[in-house]
């Protein structure tokens, strides 16, 4: 017997019956010129090697490349082992020796790989935890290729990604599952001039060699990740990422056949900002002062100061539950997005709301900023990928627009609006699309509470 995806054929309340019919309405608009893909999307990264596309981790269990300006979406990536959902997206670090990869974790308690050029799955990462796979970074250290997932069963599992083998299980402090993880931008090992285990030439001499040596030794001293990890217990955990002493004799890298270790630091003193589950993390890309930005489902996004110990010196009350926060240093802007629906920007300096973008007709689920484009790229559960310009030009037209569509709607006059589309043309959803899935009723109820809390 095949199961139904149909709402219609399930008993609904009046409020879900107005909430369906609200979406349907909402769902044709073309604001944020959005490009629609038949699931839900529950993450995004942007693609390091073109300013103008991103990859997307879907609801279908499928991750995607799409391009921007041209709508393209049909590099697709696919698991032959799982069409669970996924939750997190990463890269593998940059090399010229090697292919870059795309992880994705997912809903199987699995890490997924892909080549990146031929889309053709690589290694599945397995064992390591108990739940969900939540969250995903990968990261180089003392030349060794690393990747880091967090998951609802609360544990960081450490995978060593040549080998794939799992290096470590750590049952971390959070009571409940972590939801998201960040590498401080600031750790010793990313202010090293020269990455220990990157190929350098040897000086022949013997006095060369214990230069080399005394530098090798300095660079190993301080060679260290931190890792900041977000849970539905509302609390930000710290870690450590490092080696222990080296065993190898290899002068070019010592700690090529050593193992990587991870340790919570300061156990008993969590940082605490929020009321409730947090997010999504974020240090921006482009700050002098690598402040921790956060988004939590107590409706608000808050900046933890660095040089105040991680106290919060601004909150942004976006209201509702606050999915996602990015940063932008070169045009002064804070942008959250969430459960509203809404896309605002913040002018950074004030913490104050400068324009709110409306488009989406569920829940955004993640925000990423092209930096070269001056635009914030939002996706969200009505599978739609929308772009929003942070251009200050666009943002006063953006603004004068909307304060002459409250005008009239105080004075009780019809708006047109120019971005409502009829629902048919294109790749505009129908009504009826608008309210449909891939996942089963059970599905559905299961992928609402994950995004609700652990």
């Amino acid at each position: 017997m095949s199961a139904s995806n149909d709402p219609d054929h399930f008993f609904q309340t009046s409020s879900s019956l107005a909430e369906t019919d609200r979406k349907a309405r909402k769902a044709p608009n073309t604001h944020g010129d959005p490009i629609r893909l038949s699931s839900k999307i529950l993450a995004v990264i942007a693609d390091p090697t073109f300013n103008g596309a991103v990859y997307l981790a879907e609801s279908a269990g499928t991750a995607r490349r799409v391009v921007l300006d041209t709508g393209a979406k049909n590099e697709v990536f696919r698991s032959p082992a799982s069409t669970a959902p996924l939750t997190s997206l990463a890269l593998s670090p940059p090399s010229a020796a090697k292919p870059r990869v795309l992880y994705a974790a997912s809903w199987d308690k699995s890490i997924h790989s892909w080549d990146l050029a031929t889309r053709a799955p690589a290694r599945r990462f397995v064992g390591g935890h108990t739940d969900f796979v939540k969250c995903i970074v990968t990261t180089r250290l003392r030349g060794k290729e690393l990747l880091l997932s967090g998951g609802a069963d609360a544990a960081v599992v450490v995978w060593d990604l040549e080998t794939g083998n799992k290096v470590q299980v750590l049952k971390s402090g959070h009571s409940r599952g972590i939801l998201d993880m960040v590498l401080d931008p600031e750790s010793p090992a990313f202010l090293l001039s020269t990455p220990v285990g990157e190929e350098e030439e040897i000086p022949r001499s013997d006095e060369g060699h214990r230069e080399r040596g005394e530098l090798q030794e300095q660079k190993q001293a301080g060679a260290e990740i931190r890792v900041f990890t977000a849970s539905s217990d509302r609390t930000i955990r710290r870690f450590a990422l490092t080696f222990s002493s080296p065993a190898s004799t290899n002068t070019a890298n010592p700690f090529k056949n050593t193992l990587p270790y991870l340790t919570e630091t300061q156990p008993e003193d969590p940082i605490i900002a929020h009321e409730t589950s947090i997010n999504a993390l974020h240090f921006p890309s482009f700050s002098d002062e690598s402040d921790l930005w956060t988004a939590s489902a107590d409706g608000t996004a808050k900046c933890l100061s660095r040089s105040q110990s991680w106290e919060s010196d601004t909150e942004l009350p976006h209201g509702d539950y606050v999915r996602a926060v990015v940063v932008d240093d070169i045009g002064g802007w804070v942008i959250t997005a969430g459960r509203s629906e809404e896309v605002k920007v913040w002018d950074k300096a004030t913490g104050k709301i400068h324009h709110t973008y409306s488009g989406h007709f569920d829940e955004v689920t993640g925000l990423v900023l092209m930096e070269k484009r001056a635009e914030i790229v939002s996706v969200a559960i009505d599978g739609t990928v929308r772009r929003w310009s942070l251009k200050k030009e666009d943002l006063a037209a953006a603004r004068s627009k909307a304060a002459e569509e409250a005008e009239k709607r105080e004075r009780g006059e019809d708006i047109v609006d120019d971005n409502q589309g009829d629902g048919e043309a294109g790749s505009g959803k129908t009504a009826q699309e608008a309210k449909e899935g891939l996942l089963t009723e059970e599905e559905e109820r299961e992928l609402a509470e994950l995004m609700e809390d652990d």
